[in-house]
Parts: C-alpha cells; sequence; structure tokens
C-alpha cells in the first residue's frame, strides 16, 4: 500500500469516487459489484492501492459510465512510470512535484500573470532572483534545487512534439527588474524568443487595459485528455493550489478567456516587450 501516492494517483481516485457517486453507490455496493472489499474500493478512491486499466474499465462499466474517451483517460492513468520529478521528492515539497507531473501530462497550458514572468517561461537568473527574495529566506542548496527544478519544468515547452502553451502577462511583470537591469533584460530577450516558436503565445495586458477579472491571482490551467481531467493551478506564497471540481473549471475557463480576449495580440505584444527591454 502507497504511503505518499502522487497528485496524479489522488486524482484518478477522485475521479473514479465521482463515477461511483453519480452512479448512486456506496463504496460496499461497489465491492459487492466486483467481489471486493469495501476497503479496497475506499483505499483506491484514495490512491493508496494501484489499480491496472482492465479494472478501471470494469470499475467505469459498473459505474454505467457512457463517456469512453474518459474511461480510456482514466485507464491511462494507471501509468506506473516515474517521471523526473521523483528525483527531488526528498528535496522540494510535494505540491511542487504534483505541478510538475500535472504540466508533463498536459495537453495543452494556460497562464495568467500580474506580477511574476510565468515559471515556464522564466530564465535560471530571474528565478534564482525570486527564490532568494522569498520569506523565511531559502538556504543557497535549496535555491538552487528549486532553480534548477523550475528550468526541468520547463522541458515541455522543448520536447517532440511540444505542449502547446498560451500565456497572458500584465505589463507590470514586464517591468519588474528582479536582479536588476541585466537580469532584467535578458528575461525580456528570453520571452521574445519563446514568443517566436510556433506553439507559444505571449500576450500582453497592458496598464491602459485598465481592470480585468482575476487581477489579483496568478493562474494556471492545464488542459487534460479530456476536459473532466482538466486542473486549475493557483500560486500562493505557501505553494501551490490545485482545483478540479467541476464548476471551479468552469470558473476559470471563462476567467482566462476574458483574460486572454482583454490582452493585446501576439504580434502588439511583442512591441510592448521591445518597448520595455528598449527603456531599461
Amino acid at each position: 500500500m502507497r504511503t505518499s501516492p502522487t497528485g496524479r494517483q489522488l486524482r484518478l481516485g477522485v475521479e473514479l469516487r465521482k463515477l461511483r457517486e453519480r452512479a448512486g453507490l456506496t463504496a460496499t455496493e461497489a465491492g459487492q459489484l466486483l467481489g471486493v472489499k469495501q476497503n479496497q474500493i475506499s483505499n483506491t478512491e484514495a490512491g493508496r492501492v494501484g489499480v491496472s486499466p482492465e479494472r478501471v474499465r470494469t470499475l467505469a462499466r459498473h459505474y454505467k459510465c457512457g463517456d469512453p474517451a474518459l474511461v480510456q483517460a482514466l485507464g491511462d492513468m494507471t501509468e506506473r512510470k516515474r517521471g523526473w520529478w521523483e528525483e527531488y521528492r526528498e528535496i522540494l515539497p510535494t505540491p511542487l512535484l504534483d505541478l510538475a507531473e500535472v504540466e508533463h501530462h498536459a495537453t495543452r497550458l494556460c497562464g495568467a500573470v500580474t506580477v511574476h514572468i510565468p515559471g515556464l517561461l522564466q530564465t535560471a537568473e530571474h528565478a534564482r532572483e525570486l527564490f532568494r527574495q522569498a520569506v523565511p529566506e531559502f538556504p543557497p542548496p535549496d535555491v538552487e534545487h528549486r532553480v534548477s527544478f523550475r528550468i526541468k519544468r520547463q522541458a515541455v515547452l522543448y520536447r517532440t512534439p511540444a505542449t502547446p502553451y498560451r500565456a497572458v502577462i500584465h505589463e507590470a511583470a514586464l517591468r519588474m527588474q528582479f536582479g536588476g537591469p541585466a537580469v532584467a533584460r535578458a528575461q525580456l530577450q528570453h520571452l521574445l524568443d519563446m514568443s517566436e516558436r510556433d506553439h507559444v503565445t505571449i500576450r500582453v495586458l497592458p496598464f491602459t487595459a485598465g481592470g480585468f477579472p482575476g487581477s489579483g491571482q496568478s493562474i494556471f490551467y492545464s488542459h487534460g485528455p479530456v476536459p473532466q481531467l482538466d486542473t486549475v493551478h493557483l500560486d500562493q506564497s505557501h505553494g501551490p493550489v490545485f482545483l478540479d471540481a467541476e464548476a471551479q473549471l468552469d470558473l476559470y475557463r471563462i476567467l482566462l478567456d476574458r483574460l486572454h480576449s482583454r490582452a493585446l495580440g501576439p504580434e502588439a505584444s511583442r512591441k510592448v516587450i521591445h518597448n520595455v527591454l528598449r527603456d531599461l
């Protein structure tokens, strides 16, 4: 039995529980259908024990799930392959590992930030300065672990095929000179370089846009293979928070679409970044 299931294993259990509850079955009743004890159903839904793709299909059949794409996606989540982030398990907080796992399996990524450059678009120097500003202060080795972890997360934008990424960045974030002018210039140039990639869309929300929804949050949205498996990640001072309830996903889809519609187009956004870079 697992003592510390990963975020993906926990999510699989949550989705299986949702299917069971929609079918109007208790864990005991589900166990009776499968010929297993109630605690095996409960442990599976809590991510404490593994489940095979065949068992997922069996559960879905008993739960009268008529969505084959969802069943296939849930079956794919039973994969037990360890990701690169596992090397950080005794070094960094578990939610950061869960974030890397979510991003690794996402089919598309979206984000909207006000003050910071999105982590997937940060240079190592910019990220290092951010981590140096943490309260309480991180010891130097911890800073370097976090920097290397953040840079490794960016592999999703460089692999083949690369994960499509759409980012809305407020002009305020472009003008924050973390690490001084030299670091800021390198960071802005990196944004310009990334914006030239076919799978990366960067749109700037200028000061002239005025007020906008979600202005006090850094929001990141990971699209799963089916909409039910999408995940919202809110960047909080105490660490990432993950949301996956249907109502929450609907809310943040709307919010991000509105932010995207308020932002400048890609070419106009590049001009803003160029202008900020020129002013440094």
